[in-house]
């Protein structure tokens, strides 16, 4: 029999917690030829997600429970709790019920029919106008810039095949975007559109700095054109401004009684410079502290507790030997 692994990454979700863990249930007791654990991990909630996780936990086995030391941000937590399944495919379904569970019996058809990758698209986003316009525009600008071939409006919902894990688990990033992961890797992929609903309990967790942090990972792991757009603006900029140079002093060398300078170009050519200089010094900075956060190779998470797991399956591993054998005894 084979084995899906669900994996829900949560923070404050105690709205919803009970209902994403039974709407999996119900649509996983349609698919009896398969077993399945539904993983979740989280992240250092403060209100009562974890309480209600355990009672989960000891009414079904099925549930495991990672609960991190402390928050990890929403993108090192969901890879790390994605590299602790077992399953022979494995599929994210997110606490606030936006991606529809309905949806995994799709990508297991997907799946049996030999898709390595299932991808859910966003047909359209029950959001605000703003929201929409500005993340749909980022994900068609970061395709046509990327160096590899990104899929628009897919957010890491789906489902992966457990070759495709053991792949991430090798990569060893302690900062990845796993949506540039999933296309670097290259297997062909099935993609399956739906429409997401907006949230109907709770409130989201993704501020503006968090949403800008995934933007800017996204555009510094997969395209180099910004850094090439300084480099060429530079260029462009000296010709322009030796150029106009020139003119100046052609028009005032002919007309040097009745041209006058003045202050304005100056002033203006100076601020637009300046500010073009300080925009392209903010990508350099944003390519070198994506570059440091690499370096310094932290953990992706640091575990409080897990719950319902098998024996040496921590962050130890099966090498974990809690027992400590005797030295051999000498023969007479």
């Amino acid at each position: 029999m084979k084995k899906l692994s669900i994996v829900t990454p949560c923070f404050n979700e105690e709205a919803n917690i009970q209902e994403v863990y039974e709407k999996v249930k119900v649509v996983l007791a349609t698919l009896p030829q398969y077993s399945y654990e539904h993983l979740f991990i989280d992240n250092a909630s403060t209100d009562r997600t974890v309480n209600i996780l355990r009672e989960l936990a000891k009414q079904d086995a099925r549930v495991k429970i990672i609960v991190n030391a402390r928050n990890f941000g929403p993108v090192r937590s969901p890879i790390y709790a994605l590299m602790q399944t077992t399953g022979d495919a494995v599929i994210g379904i997110v606490a606030d019920l936006q991606d529809p569970p309905e949806l995994i019996r799709d990508f297991v058809a997907r799946w049996e029919e030999g898709f390595k990758v299932v991808m859910a698209v966003k047909r359209k986003s029950d959001e605000g106008f703003f929201i929409g316009t500005v993340r749909r525009s980022y994900y068609k600008v970061l395709r046509k810039i990327s160096d590899v071939e990104l899929v628009e409006n897919y957010t890491g919902f789906g489902l992966c095949d457990k070759h495709v894990v053991e792949i991430l688990r090798d990569v060893n990033d302690p900062y990845p975007y796993i949506r540039g992961l999933i296309a670097e890797i290259g297997f062909a992929s099935a993609k399956v559109p739906y429409d997401q609903p907006r949230r109907r309990k709770g409130t989201t967790k993704n501020n503006f700095f968090s949403l800008y942090d995934m933007a800017m990972l996204g555009l510094t792991s997969y395209s180099k054109l910004p850094l090439r757009l300084a480099t060429m603006f530079g260029f462009f900029s000296a010709a322009v401004s030796f150029a106009v140079g020139i003119i100046y002093l052609i028009y005032k060398l002919f007309y040097w009684d009745s041209f006058s300078l003045g202050l304005a170009p100056l002033v203006t050519g100076m601020f637009f410079l300046g500010s073009v200089q300080v925009f392209f010094l903010g990508i350099l900075g944003e390519y070198v502290g994506s570059i440091h956060t690499r370096i310094l190779k932290r953990p992706l998470v640091v575990e409080r507790e897990r719950i319902n797991f098998d024996p040496g399956s921590g962050p130890e591993g099966d090498r974990a030997d809690p027992v400590p054998k005797s030295p051999p005894r000498e023969r007479a």
